[in-house]
């Protein structure tokens, strides 16, 4: 079947006159009011209090991800993340998550582009045991070729069974590759096949030992907590690490898009087609950021929900798409995408309904 994209430059007329004009002191809104400190070595503590169950999450964000490796070495990053769950020289290998598991807790950790996440939900009282764990393998990781060389094979079979058997997936990654001609966000989370094959211990090594550091993490505590017990027992275990001399988060500049691209995949594995355009956007930090608030509107209300116009348009009203929509992501820390996207019923071309979500975007202007 036929998937379309189209990648060019967000043009500034898709947002209403009044979704242009800046959003005051909207910015400063705030959900909950956290408790932030920072330790001498720079790390960064964030405590969420909420006592309305006795669970405490412990979470370390690192500022690096995928989109920080170096060129030609894609999946280091999420390769390290599987490898953190390895031996540290106080620790054996498989132990850390086996004392979780014997308390009755849960932990997991993710990578993506901008971040890798590491986190333990767990009684409160085991707060300081998670510590002591985190702050472990913070700088005491043990990596050798009989740890690298198995976990290595995990991470293929994990590309094989989540992209590679994948057509969404599979097209996910076209699609990235082509929305971006320079920056690295064009680049899989998990690696390129060939250069996750190639990545060495030395490698690995030596990303973790740039990235990983106190001044380059926060420490995020949410839950049945008191803020002064949390800077105690940071304190005590992330406090005592040294900082590190970080290197600058360098990342290749986007260049002038000139000109659209066009994605078509086909394959016989899919039943039902999808259609989407993709246009580079602001983030909340980066590019034309006074923007990132109205394009969040813009994106509820054209395509949020089933009340959205074009859901209303194409969907409810012409009965030309099963299923349509829009979407921006503007936590990105470089220039993100908006998007939108349908799926038409049977029998209906892909043109036929993309004219009409043009004729619909075109009443916006």
């Amino acid at each position: 079947m036929t998937w379309n994209l189209c990648s060019r430059a967000l043009c500034a007329l898709l947002l209403p006159a009044a979704l242009l004009m800046p959003l005051g002191n909207a910015a400063q809104a705030q959900v909950f009011n956290p408790t932030t400190f920072e330790l001498d070595n720079g790390m960064q503590v964030v405590v969420i209090e909420n006592r309305r169950a006795p669970v405490v999450t412990h979470m370390v964000w690192y500022k690096v991800g995928a989109a920080d490796e170096p060129a030609g070495k894609s999946g280091i990053a999420h390769y390290l993340e599987h490898l953190m769950f390895k031996g540290t020289e106080k620790r054996a290998p498989g132990e850390f998550s086996e004392i979780i598991a014997n308390l009755g807790g849960r932990e997991n950790a993710f990578t993506s582009h901008d971040y890798t996440g590491y986190f333990q939900t767990i009684a409160p009282r085991h707060l300081e045991l998670m510590m002591e764990l985190e702050a472990d393998r913070m700088t005491g990781l043990v990596l050798t070729d009989e740890i690298i060389e198995p976990e290595r094979k995990v991470i293929l079979e994990e590309r094989r069974s989540r992209t590679e058997n994948n057509p969404r997936a599979l097209l996910s990654e076209q699609v990235a590759a082509a929305t971006y001609l320079n920056h690295p966000y064009r680049l899989p989370v998990i690696g390129w096949a060939h250069e996750i094959e190639g990545l060495t211990r030395t490698d690995l090594e030596a990303f973790y030992e740039t990235w990983y550091a106190p001044n380059n993490a926060i420490l995020v505590v949410s839950g049945d907590v008191d803020p002064d017990e949390v800077f105690r027992l940071a304190q005590k275990y992330y406090g005592v690490i040294p900082a590190k001399e970080l290197l600058p988060r360098v990342r290749p500049v986007e260049p002038p898009q000139l000109a659209p691209r066009e994605v078509v995949m086909r394959d016989a594995r899919v039943d039902q087609p999808a259609w989407s355009r993709r246009y580079l956007a602001p983030s909340y930090v980066a590019g034309e950021n006074e923007y990132a608030y109205p394009l969040e509107v813009l994106a509820e209300i054209i395509g949020g929900s089933s009340t959205g116009r074009i859901y209303r348009s194409i969907v409810v009203d012409q009965s030309l798409a099963a299923s349509a929509g829009a979407w921006y992501s503007p936590g990105d820390l470089d220039q993100t995408t908006f998007g939108l996207w349908f799926s038409p019923r049977p029998g209906v071309s892909i043109d036929s309904v993309r004219d009409a979500l043009d004729d619909q975007i075109a009443t916006l202007l």
